[in-house]
């Protein structure tokens, strides 16, 4: 015969793994999902807060420019969606200024990851436009 302790210990046990099991995937849930390819993984909320700053200033848009709704609220933006080929663009435009930085201007990286030196950046060639006039080299107006 089982004795109502043990029975009345095994239901409080698997009701306390129950409840951290359910507070663990609500914490997971809360915490927006990163899709980082060409930062720093371990790149800061606020020092990534700033690249993206940057670059829609640089570009004059806004974060759905590069950023696709979200599937079950289009009011919000899925942060870590690859949908929209403009994420994959700028990416691309990231990696090429930093080539351009460390070849011709012998950048190094930081102990972030970052370029410590940008001496070519986004807003070197866009100024605040999403799609900028592209000239052939040596081209004036």
């Amino acid at each position: 015969m089982i004795k109502p302790k043990t029975i009345i210990f095994s239901l409080l046990i698997t009701a306390v793994a129950a409840m951290g099991a359910s507070a663990n995937l609500q914490e997971t849930a809360a915490q927006p999902k990163r899709n980082l390819k060409v930062l720093p993984k371990n790149i800061s909320k606020e020092n990534l807060g700033k690249v993206m700053d940057e670059w829609k200033s640089a570009l004059g848009v806004k974060c759905n420019f590069c950023h696709a709704a979200s599937a079950d609220n289009p009011r919000k933006l899925n942060f870590a969606s690859d949908a929209k080929p403009e994420k994959e663009m700028a990416r691309q435009m990231f990696t090429m200024t930093g080539k351009i930085n460390k070849k011709f201007f012998h950048a190094k990286k930081g102990e972030d990851g970052m370029m410590a030196m940008a001496a070519v950046n986004c807003n070197t060639c866009h100024n605040g436009q999403a799609h900028p006039e592209i000239k052939e080299f040596g081209e004036t107006k």
